[in-house]
């Protein structure tokens, strides 16, 4: 089903665009953060030395309340960073299939295009070479989880530094991000909002319900489950 809101006369004036990466340039249900989302259980489950039941539970309360499972192990557990990305990051890049008229659609867009993610920049490559030829190429920047010292989305200092660091003005800039609560900021500041959804029939035991929470707050002003054509939708 293409589900989408109307066509977007209030993105005429956007010229820079802000992608997140997972479950955002590639659909949800390919399932390829589900292959992250097992590895970090087993890291939780190293670190803690729960049972992996227990350890999963808090690796979803990490993710929510500190807005990656990461920053709650940094702070609580001490982790290394380098070591859990390198760990949760081995997965097999094959479920992200090229989508050329995805690249085509980016590429048309007027202006700056950039990544903003909770990822690294490794593991965006790899996504962005499994998506086509001259992807990874089209973004100005992949600012990541290292750019952002660790501290992600939603926290406020994740989009502040990008935005100084590129000289973003956010009156003409758009976010596009799978979750809602990671669009309230850019909404604060003046950005366009796009949150990125699965289709209505996407169910998978490994998501908890506030990872599909879809929402009519002020703070998410379009939504949609087809990122193609509602970039085409613009012209």
């Amino acid at each position: 089903m293409n589900q989408m809101s109307p066509p977007p006369r209030s993105l005429d004036h956007v010229t820079e665009w802000i992608f997140d990466l997972d479950n955002t340039l590639y659909p949800r249900e390919c399932n390829l953060f589900a292959q992250i989302d097992l590895l970090i259980s087993d890291y939780m489950v190293d670190v803690t030395r729960l049972p992996y039941d227990e350890a999963r539970a808090l690796q979803k309360t990490y993710y929510r309340d500190y807005g990656t499972t990461l920053n709650g192990l940094m702070q609580l557990h001490e982790v290394d960073p380098d070591h859990y990305l390198s760990k949760v990051h081995d997965i097999d890049y094959s479920p992200v299939v090229a989508h050329p008229d995805l690249v085509g659609a980016i590429t048309a867009l007027p202006g700056r295009k950039f990544i903003l993610t909770n990822g690294d920049v490794g593991h965006a490559r790899q996504v962005l070479g499994r998506l086509g030829p001259g992807a990874d190429a089209l973004f100005a920047d992949i600012y990541d989880i290292r750019a952002m010292k660790y501290r992600p989305k939603p926290l406020p200092e994740a989009y502040d530094a990008f935005l100084a660091l590129h000289g973003i003005d956010p009156t003409r800039a758009a976010m596009f991000d799978d979750l809602e609560k990671n669009l309230k900021v850019p909404h604060e500041v003046g950005m366009i909002t796009v949150q990125v959804v699965a289709g209505e029939d996407f169910a998978h035991h490994q998501v908890d319900d506030w990872e599909l929470t879809r929402t009519s707050a002020d703070h998410v002003h379009h939504v949609t489950a087809d990122l193609n054509g509602f970039l085409r939708a613009l012209g």
